[in-house]
């Protein structure tokens, strides 16, 4: 059963409740009807994979589409090319379909550049990064090269100052050009391709991004629809924008009709997208695992309420979400766990914040099987010594 009205106020559990529906996160169908669960259609549904650590993103894929596995999303990104892995919100790496580049590059590319963080004598002029972009278009259309092999090229085609060693890298200084490489994949110019050896290569994608402004609004309205009712200040967070950037651009689609205002509990007025006014009504019940950073658990606010009590000191790191891979009981935070693998063997272990009934442990120890059944392997569950706090 669900409610509508014209004017309506969201309650914390309704929100959250629709939020794991379309993430694919509850018992039910999505609850806009997009029932899509293959590769590709989960990562759109969640607005991307966070995937700095790619077994992490498999993860956090194959949990939202029964039956499917870690060789899986890796053939959907080297063999089908359903997936690119490259740089997305927040600067950081993301899996994201391939056939939504054009409007992922588009708003992203769109983004107010804010002043360097860096000292003055590592920065680079306007001219020098567009100059810097292009050498890597360049160099990368019709290639694949490892970080050096692209540095070289870029140096050639730029100058001696992209070269400069000035920017702080592992345990080494990297060339000034670097600082604009996440610029580059934002702009189209670049993505990862597949490893060779162990070391990571990049080519050019050949994507043509979408103009600014139709791109910007198809992202908010794909985003409100996955995570509202947000606010703008949600949303900066979200993609690391400037608040007043994204106040404004809300402001310009809710006269555009892209979007309508509602009062969301505890956040005051929010956003939906237009017409997109449907909620649960009840409130979410089960039982999930999810990964280090973890799509659902970054963008979800507000934060305290998906975190609540000890969960916001256990799991989160200075208020940061994504450090732990967390236990979800009833939609929200109620543990952390950890895994330890060796040849199939993995080791789960959860470490909960308040006892686990005998339904919940059931339920656990069937989302553990499920992440044996992602990741290839025979998981063997430990509940760990009860933290502090209950769970009702």
């Amino acid at each position: 059963m669900t409610t509508r009205a014209r004017t309506i106020t969201v309650s914390w559990p309704q929100a959250n409740a629709r939020r794991l529906d379309r993430q694919f996160l509850s018992d039910g169908a999505p609850s806009d009807g997009h029932a899509t669960q293959d590769v590709a259609g989960t990562v759109a549904t969640m607005l991307g994979a966070h995937a700095q650590v790619l077994s992490a993103a498999e993860l956090s894929v194959g949990l939202r589409a029964p039956g499917t596995t870690r060789t899986d999303v890796r053939a959907a990104l080297w063999t089908d090319r359903t997936l690119t892995k490259t740089f997305g919100p927040r600067g950081t790496v993301h899996l994201l379909p391939a056939g939504e580049l054009p409007m992922w590059t588009g708003a992203l590319s769109a983004l107010p550049r804010g002043s360097s963080p860096f000292p003055q004598h590592a920065r680079m002029t306007p001219e020098q990064v567009e100059a810097v972009v292009a050498a890597v278009a360049d160099a990368l259309t019709g290639a694949e090269l490892t970080i050096d092999e692209l540095s070289e090229e870029v140096i050639a085609r730029t100058g001696p100052w992209a070269g400069d060693l000035v920017m702080p890298g592992f345990q080494a200084m990297w060339p000034r050009w670097r600082q604009v490489l996440h610029l580059a994949g934002h702009r189209g110019a670049l993505c990862y391709a597949a490893n060779r050896g162990r070391k990571a290569t990049y080519t050019n994608p050949g994507t043509v991004p979408m103009p600014a402004g139709e791109a910007t609004a198809e992202l908010v309205r794909r985003y409100l629809r996955a995570y509202g009712p947000a606010t703008p200040g949600h949303f900066a967070q979200w993609l690391a924008a400037p608040r007043g950037w994204a106040g404004q651009l809300f402001e310009d689609l809710a006269g555009d009709g892209v979007i309508e205002e509602v009062l969301f509990e505890e956040c005051g007025a929010a956003w939906v997208a237009a017409g997109d006014t449907l909620f649960p009504s009840k409130a979410p019940r089960g039982v999930r695992l999810l990964p280090y950073f973890d799509a659902f658990t970054i963008a979800s606010r507000p934060r305290e309420r998906l975190f609540p009590g000890a969960a916001y000191e256990r799991a989160l790191a200075g208020g940061q979400a994504g450090n732990f891979p967390v236990l979800l009981v009833d939609g929200t935070v109620a543990g952390v766990w950890h895994q330890r693998r060796s040849g199939r063997r993995i080791s789960v272990t959860v470490e909960p914040l308040g006892p686990l009934d005998a339904r919940r442990t059931r339920a656990l120890e069937e989302q553990v099987a499920g992440l044996g059944e992602v990741m290839e392997g025979n998981p063997e569950l430990t509940v760990g010594k009860v933290s502090v706090g209950a769970h009702a």
